[in-house]
């Protein structure tokens, strides 16, 4: 007698980045956007370094996070403008990263930026993830997801327009505001850094950027800012060489000057030689300088 086996149908594998969209097909919401990502990169660069000397860490600027999978699957994904993931591959099996997907990698990023266009309202929405009766879902809020699934310990939000920055840090599961130190910065303790506010120049564009200091208080400087004071520091070293070997010059004139005074005091050569640390030769030289 033979017995039938059912076949066991076994569901899909959740995507990875290379199966999922990189982009919603919406533009960037400013022309800062990717000069303020840039200069949060470069700057923090040596940190991160110092920080991941294995080089395990990646940084996503305007990329997708995905943490839910969704039909289409970019639904299911939210975008923060720069964040920072540590101890996870830059690259994936040798592939650029085309997104972030949380259920492939189970760690959270410990910081997200987004630089908001409008008054904020987006980027504090609260609203959960919810199913009506007849099966409807709406949409969550991108605060929501950050601190309710993500769980993303520090989240930023920058008003561009106004220049107004809000960072909360996440504390038994919900986002609380972080007050600002004595610098007038948000410290974020694991990094090391403070996150604050700068009135510069960058790209031809004049204005309050983003940036990085250290925890005492110094400024992280971007590359061209590091070339600068590097360029500066050699002319100074170059200056205080010149102006040691000028001084140095000056003396030895001196003590050469001083050779005809005392020997016409009746010392010897050998007496002026030691006491102006000058070789009897050098004394002899110059006996007749005027």
């Amino acid at each position: 007698m033979t017995q039938s086996v059912d076949r066991i149908v076994l569901p899909p594998a959740f995507p990875d980045h290379t199966q999922l969209p990189e982009s919603d097909g919406t533009f960037v919401k400013n022309f800062q956007e990717h000069p303020q990502s840039l200069i949060l990169t470069d700057s923090i660069g040596p940190i991160l370094q110092e920080r991941h000397p294995d080089g395990q860490y990646a940084i996503g600027q305007d990329c997708g996070i995905y943490w839910r999978e969704t039909e289409p699957p970019e639904k299911g994904a939210e975008a923060p403008d720069w964040f920072y993931v540590p101890h996870v591959p830059p690259n994936l099996d040798g592939q650029i990263r085309r997104s972030y997907v949380l259920w492939r990698e189970h760690i959270a990023p410990l910081i997200a930026l987004e630089f908001a266009s409008g008054n904020g309202d987006e980027e504090r929405d609260r609203t959960p993830l919810s199913r009506t009766d007849e099966g409807l879902i709406t949409k969550p809020g991108k605060f929501w997801v950050y601190e309710r699934v993500m769980r993303i310990p520090y989240y930023g939000i920058y008003q561009v327009n106004n220049g107004r920055l809000d960072v909360y840090r996440l504390i038994d599961g919900y986002y609380q505001l972080l007050e600002l130190n004595q610098r007038g910065h948000f410290a974020i303790a694991p990094l090391g850094v403070e996150l604050g506010l700068w009135q510069g120049s960058y790209q031809n564009q004049t204005m309050l950027w983003l940036r990085w200091w250290d925890e005492e208080g110094n400024l992280l400087l971007i590359g061209d800012e590091r070339a600068e004071l590097e360029k500066l520091r050699g002319e100074q070293q170059r200056e205080r060489a010149e102006n040691a070997e000028q001084a140095r010059q000056a003396e030895a004139q001196a003590r050469r000057d001083a050779i005809p005074r005392l020997l016409g005091m009746g010392l010897s050569a050998e007496q002026v030689a030691e006491a102006l640390s000058l070789s009897v030769e050098e004394v002899r030289d110059n006996r007749h300088l005027a």
